[in-house]
């Protein structure tokens, strides 16, 4: 909900159509009562007069939330001090276009792979881990997280530091808290801002990171903070902006806390059989998916107590079998794209081969319209997928690889214009 002053939100609902009309008509009616021989103002000074009206009331009602904020979180204990940070804290419309921004395409895996493990972040990557060796090693020692994969992470996170951010975690979460989709979790996420910045260990002006708040070189938000970072120079901070010994240490630490199993790999990328049933979403362990004729691609299948197969661009793309280090990195960024980057990242690192399988570069991708009306048929045709929202999620998977088996086709539940146009003529 967007608390803006009722002028604000009939102003807002003019523009989107909406039916407040008669508010609009009285405000109107209000402002013509001067009398009619007063100029007329030029057009552009009387779209621009609304306009520095709404952002005026718009800042005195953003200023007076930040005020009840500040109450609630002296209530909780925080200092005067770290209280005086939300002084400079400032409402920030570039946040709000950047949350409510959609792509109009759904990115193809492949496409995100090419940019997350390219050439030079792996080149990069490998002169970053020689730099910091000795730090690496002595976290991967301390956790048991190896150290290509913490380098990894903090490639796809930052670039290595060179883009993690220069937006006010403070002023990010203040704005998102206050006119965001996801309001109560952005401001926990500011609370727990104002509680680092209590602990003396970063001062506000120095807490920078993404548009989402997100902080330093491997993008913490601050709960994160709290809970995983670490103090790896010994230092007595914990300093996840400026000292690499601290970044490494906790991200290592948040992996292994994730369920990060020692010795164990990531996973394998493997051929599967003629007739595999993709629709199995069960975790099986290594011997069970070598008795339905799952092979890697080079040598024996890793040793799994609890492992998925995985197809992240259906039947005609790649094919893995991932384990616990597979959901360990899921933690950090909830997205298979994502943790396949880490992976296939990690692995050139440290000279390993790379994925094998081509990818099927010739599928159109979908656009968002696309998923939204996939989603709507496939509901329509009794395919419980829950609500169109046109991101594919594993719902609208699950729900399409059943129209799938049901029409004969294989069951990988994966979404291109092939299938959306097999289930317009269904």
């Amino acid at each position: 909900m967007t608390p803006y002053p009722n002028v604000l939100r009939f102003c807002r609902s003019l523009l989107l159509g909406t039916s407040l009309l008669l508010p609009l008509t009285l405000l109107t009616a209000c402002a013509s009562t001067q009398s009619e021989s007063t100029p007329i103002m030029p057009s552009n000074t009387s779209q621009e007069a609304p306009q520095a009206v709404e952002q005026i009331n718009q800042r005195e009602s953003f200023d007076a939330w930040l005020e009840a904020l500040r109450r609630d979180a002296a209530a909780q204990g925080i200092s005067p001090r770290a209280l005086s940070a939300l002084d400079k804290v400032r409402y920030l419309e570039r946040v709000i276009e950047l949350d409510r921004f959609q792509p109009e395409f759904v990115r193809p895996i492949w496409e995100y792979l090419d940019s997350a493990v390219s050439s030079t972040r792996i080149s990069n990557g490998r002169d970053k881990l020689a730099e910091h060796r000795q730090t690496a090693l002595q976290m991967e020692q301390r956790y048991g997280v190896p150290a290509e994969i913490i380098v990894a992470i903090w490639g796809i996170e930052s670039n290595y530091g060179g883009n993690f951010g220069n937006f006010s975690a403070l002023s990010a979460f203040a704005t998102l808290a206050y006119d965001g989709r996801r309001a109560a979790f952005a401001r926990g996420e500011l609370l727990a801002a104002l509680r680092i910045i209590d602990s003396g260990e970063i001062a506000a002006e120095e807490m920078i990171g993404s548009w989402a708040g997100a902080m330093g070189h491997t993008q913490f938000i601050p709960s994160s903070f709290e809970t995983y970072a670490q103090d790896g120079d010994g230092d007595g901070r914990r300093d996840i902006w400026g000292s690499i010994a601290d970044v490494m240490a906790s991200t290592a630490n948040y992996l292994a806390r994730s369920g990060w199993q020692t010795g164990e790999p990531w996973g394998v990328e493997v051929k599967l059989p003629a007739g595999f049933d993709y629709a199995q979403t069960e975790r099986r362990s290594s011997a069970e998916w070598a008795v339905q004729g799952v092979q890697a691609l080079n040598g024996p299948l890793p040793i799994f107590d609890s492992a998925a197969v995985i197809v992240p661009a259906g039947a005609q793309g790649p094919a893995f079998m991932v384990g616990a280090n597979f959901r360990a990195i899921l933690r950090y960024n909830n997205a298979t794209s994502y943790a396949l980057a880490v992976a296939t990242l990690s692995d050139a690192i440290a000279g390993r081969t790379g994925i094998q399988q081509p990818w099927p570069r010739d599928q159109l991708p979908l656009t968002r319209a696309d998923v939204h009306e996939l989603q709507q048929r496939l509901n329509a045709l009794g395919y419980n997928v829950g609500e169109a929202d046109g991101i594919l999620g594993p719902n609208t998977r699950k729900g399409l690889a059943a129209f799938q088996r049901d029409q004969g086709l294989i069951p990988d539940g994966f979404a291109n214009q092939a299938v959306l146009e097999r289930i317009r003529r269904r």
